[in-house]
């Protein structure tokens, strides 16, 4: 009977520390490496939860590419050289649209020095020639009046044949014809240009114009620009390469270096846990036993998938993260880009 108890004893005493040694063991992490601390010593932060993180720039990194196809004629740029928005970084070869900017910039010349010369009218000399032409047909016409009359007074004494009067009209007449003709070539030497002929010459002008501009779009398209001012991280094409269109690849990639963010993963199931403004300390193994602070500066609108791999087996790769942006402290300008990072989130 005795022995009976001692065993029940044992077994009860037995199956109680078991018991109590699950009880007290450390849970497993989630997903977003959640840390939660119950009690944290006075004047400290506590911290709600960790995930992965990685460092950028203060804007993220752009790859830049041209908007036109063609071959890489001049690389302006190095890897880690600081340039200003708007700076050349290269030049694709367009020698065809520089011809054809050439050739709508001479059209567009001849037409404006059509204009001109349809504003302004006939040369002087042209005019100077109209007068003397009506001068000299009136002269004729003078000398032809005065013999018809003489005619005309030797007809009526019978002193000349019909056919000789006949042909002293006829005379005056063509003087007279001439005269007009001349006349009304001077008219139009010395009129002003129709407006239908001024309104279709500026309206070629305007055409040529807009050919122009074409042209100097296409051109420009040649100019590879820096769309922000930052630095030069990488130079992926080299000259005498070719860059299109239908399958593209970055001529650099650039980013803002000025500072350092985060760009933090959090698990769908701690989104509610993040806001803008929270308080932040960042890890990483490169530097053991140093932390960074920062502070929430955006929180993305939708979700996304995964794509900071800590390396861990138990970390699962099916769920969806929320994207969390946090500024660091100058002192993590330092940083290299890409760098993965455990970022803790406090209260």
């Amino acid at each position: 009977m005795n022995r009976s108890f001692v065993r029940i004893a044992l077994v009860t005493g037995l199956a109680a520390l078991t018991i109590l040694l699950i009880w007290n063991r450390p849970g497993q992490t989630t997903a977003s490496a959640k840390v939660e601390i119950s009690q944290t010593p006075a004047g400290l932060d506590r911290v709600r939860l960790a995930c992965p993180g990685r460092v950028e720039g203060r804007t993220e990194t752009i790859d830049v590419g041209a908007a036109i196809d063609g071959v890489v004629q001049t690389i302006l740029v190095r890897e880690g050289q600081q340039i200003e928005q708007g700076d050349a970084m290269a030049e694709i070869a367009c020698e065809d649209l520089r011809s054809a900017w050439k050739v709508a910039a001479a059209d567009a010349e001849s037409l404006r020095q059509t204009r001109v010369r349809l504003l302004r009218g006939s040369r002087d000399e042209e005019r100077q020639a109209a007068a003397q032409q009506v001068a000299a047909a009136k002269a004729i016409v003078e000398q032809a009046s005065a013999q018809l009359d003489r005619m005309t007074k030797l007809r009526d004494a019978l002193a000349i044949s019909k056919a000789a009067y006949e042909q002293a009209l006829r005379d005056n007449d063509v003087a007279q014809a001439d005269l007009q003709r001349a006349e009304r070539n001077q008219e139009l030497v010395n009129a002003p240009p129709l407006p239908e002929d001024v309104a279709r010459a500026e309206a070629n002008i305007r055409s040529a114009e807009d050919k122009i501009r074409l042209a100097e779009d296409k051109l420009n398209k040649c100019t590879v620009r820096a769309p922000i001012a930052g630095t030069v991280l990488r130079v992926h094409l080299r000259q005498g390469e070719s860059f299109a269109l239908l399958s593209p690849r970055p001529l650099f990639s650039l980013a803002d270096l000025s500072g350092r963010r985060i760009r933090a993963e959090v698990d769908e199931r701690d989104v509610a846990k993040v806001h803008v403004g929270q308080k932040v300390s960042v890890a990483c193994d490169a530097y053991p036993g140093k932390r960074f602070s920062g502070f929430v500066s955006r929180i993305s609108p939708v979700m996304g998938r995964k794509s900071v791999r800590t390396g861990d087996p138990a970390d699962k790769a099916d769920r969806d993260v929320l994207e969390v942006f946090a500024a660091l402290e100058p002192a993590a300008a330092d940083l290299p880009l890409g760098l993965r990072t455990t970022v803790q989130f406090l209260d």
